[in-house]
């Protein structure tokens, strides 16, 4: 690596880490805590590269980005944060930051991205800000996050949000797929225009393309959840872009089913697949980004303050449980779970058995995915099981696995068994073989609807 960098961080660790790794790959550096000082040596015309922080305690790294590429069109930024969001790997590409790092960052990671930037120019006209309110109302997206796999997300969304590329967005339901279709058009040249999310119903009718392309006018289009939508619906998709003018809006998608699968099962229309996926994002669930979870949880925890609720925090034993959590409903069941938290904790600090509390009344499992025909129940259950362990990657799943795991298998056989038997409880109980009072109290327990109806069988 050859050529002369500059360091801004008001770290002092950091500059004396990157500046002994840089000078023994060859490199000459500069190294400032002063952003006054960066933007200086800028403007004297030294350094190859930059590397600088974005808060810094005279100035802001990407707010400097702008005026470097006036004065220097040539020279390469490589953004480090601690702001781990999907705005600041947005506002850095928008302001043609050669590239962006969350910190604690990989150092390996960091002399690659800098031995590459020291050998291509970067591009010159930078795209338009963003307004200073849209940016704001980014805040409110839980798209927070500092592990590899969300931060590769980030960077992806940032590259392919200024281009026509059709997007198609995968992931587990309650992952955020549509928040990410939403950033991706509000954050694009296209942000002033409408965004519109058509389902299965919008196509229902012949007129329904035209209609979304009205509603469109140019700006986005999003398929929610296409995976669900039928054959004729596919179909009409199909006819609706391959008679798009080049004013038409942009196309992306949602699924949480895999689409690849249900192509070649005959299930989804190969022309329409290979139409939607021009750039395929996918969102990680849960489980591949545990340690994502203390921010997502101090993101809800503020937004439950902002909306007027009492302010709360997790002990660090409720954190460890949460954290070792499958969460099979991935953010939106952690949201849903920390706002009933908010609502129902006693003091200000919300305790283990607190969350334990709440996480008992949560689905213990993920769906059972890929039991074959045939197979005895007791064979998916220990698959499934052993899955879910899995999934867990080393750490125990909270404490009281067994009662939840019965109770996730009586309600089920407990509702089918008052299907089957017409809501007769006598008639439950005996096809049961239990006792009638022990159906009744299982009933109320597992809060079960009884409905009486004639039933012949």
């Amino acid at each position: 690596m050859d050529g002369t960098v500059l360091v801004a961080d008001d770290d002092r660790t950091i500059r004396t880490v990157l500046t002994q790794a840089l000078t023994r790959a060859g490199c000459k550096v500069h190294a400032t805590s002063s952003m006054v000082t960066l933007m200086r040596w800028v403007d004297e015309g030294k350094g190859d590269l930059v590397i600088s922080d974005v808060i810094m305690p005279d100035g802001n790294g990407l707010e400097a980005l702008p005026q470097i590429g006036k004065q220097r069109p040539g020279l390469p930024v490589i953004v480090i944060s601690a702001q781990n969001t999907i705005m600041t790997a947005i506002q850095a590409a928008e302001a043609e930051a050669f590239d962006y790092l969350p910190k604690p960052f990989d150092l390996p990671d960091l002399m690659k991205r800098a031995s590459k930037a020291l050998e291509v120019k970067r591009r010159a006209s930078p795209p338009p800000r963003i307004a200073e309110a849209e940016a704001g109302a980014a805040g409110d997206l839980p798209l927070v996050g500092r592990t590899p796999a969300m931060q590769s997300l980030y960077r992806l969304v940032a590259r392919v949000m200024n281009t026509d590329l059709p997007v198609l967005i995968t992931g587990e339901s309650g992952t955020g797929k549509s928040l990410i279709a939403r950033a991706i058009h509000d954050f694009s040249d296209r942000r002033t225009l409408p965004f519109v999310v058509a389902g299965a119903a919008d196509l229902a009718s012949v007129d329904g393309p035209s209609a979304i392309l009205g509603r469109a006018r140019g700006g986005s289009v999003l398929f929610d959840e296409v995976g669900d939508f039928d054959e004729e619906a596919q179909a009409r998709i199909v006819r609706m872009l391959d008679g798009m003018s080049d004013s038409a809006p942009r196309v992306m998608a949602t699924s949480q089913t895999d689409l690849n699968a249900k192509m070649e099962a005959g299930a989804f229309r190969q022309d329409l697949f290979y139409r939607l996926g021009g750039v395929t994002l996918n969102v990680p669930s849960m489980r591949e980004r545990v340690d994502d979870i203390p921010l997502l949880a101090d993101h809800f925890l503020a937004r439950a303050e902002r909306d007027g609720l009492t302010a709360r925090r997790f002990s660090t034993d409720a954190m460890d449980l949460i954290r070792a959590y499958s969460w099979p409903g991935n953010v939106r069941q952690l949201e849903n779970m920390i706002r009933r938290l908010v609502v129902t904790s006693s003091e200000e600090e919300i305790t283990r058995a607190e969350a334990e509390a709440v996480l008992g009344n949560q689905p213990a499992m993920e769906p059972l995915v890929g039991g074959s025909e045939g197979e005895k129940l007791s064979a998916s259950v220990a698959k499934h099981l052993k899955r879910y362990f899995d999934l867990h990657g080393g750490v125990l799943p909270p404490p009281g696995l067994y009662g939840r795991i019965l109770r996730e298998v009586e309600m089920p056989l407990i509702e089918i068994a008052l299907d089957a038997t017409g809501g007769n409880q006598a008639k439950c109980a005996d096809l049961l073989g239990i006792n009638r009072n022990t159906l009744r109290k299982k009933i109320t327990d597992l809060d079960i609807r009884v409905t009486r109806r004639r039933k012949l069988m």
